[in-house]
């Protein structure tokens, strides 16, 4: 069994804030190699329990990624992860954002369900952890800019 991602940092930033940049303004920090196309017009995260989350090109396509599961502004989210696999080859996402001060709050991720992927689950589990790594100075940055 392949064990749990976790990952824990702090964004300078109120709970709200982050919460809603991951979500609402994810187009703004998300980078376009860390899609399908490679030529990201926008992404997409439709916040309720059964919103998608999805890439939209230039050219109008949509790649699925994954499906909201869990919905509690701005405290905690959870969805079905299968960026660049079928939908029945997703992890779970579970991310928790706790205020730690006025301007700083503490972001937990926890990405389960590896055992969905077979054989391929440790090798694909470290390739997350590197794109977590990639991925997380970007939302730092979008906050600091305040998007």
């Amino acid at each position: 069994m392949t064990e749990p991602l976790q990952i824990s940092f702090e964004v300078a930033c109120a709970v709200d804030d982050a919460f809603s940049t991951w979500t609402e303004r994810i187009g703004t920090w998300w980078p376009a190699d860390h899609t399908i196309s490679g030529s990201l017009a926008e992404v997409i995260f439709e916040g309720r329990v059964g919103g998608r989350i999805y890439e939209r090109t230039p050219q109008g396509e949509e790649h699925e990624w994954g499906v909201v599961t869990d919905w509690r502004p701005p405290k905690e989210l959870g969805y079905r992860w299968h960026l660049g696999f079928g939908p029945e080859s997703f992890t779970e996402v579970a991310v928790t954002f706790s205020q730690l001060d006025k301007d700083r709050t503490r972001v937990d991720i926890e990405q389960t369900g590896w055992e969905r992927l077979g054989s391929a689950a440790d090798e694909i589990r470290n390739r997350n952890r590197a794109g977590w790594d990639s991925l997380i100075p970007h939302l730092c940055a979008a906050l600091e800019r305040g998007e």
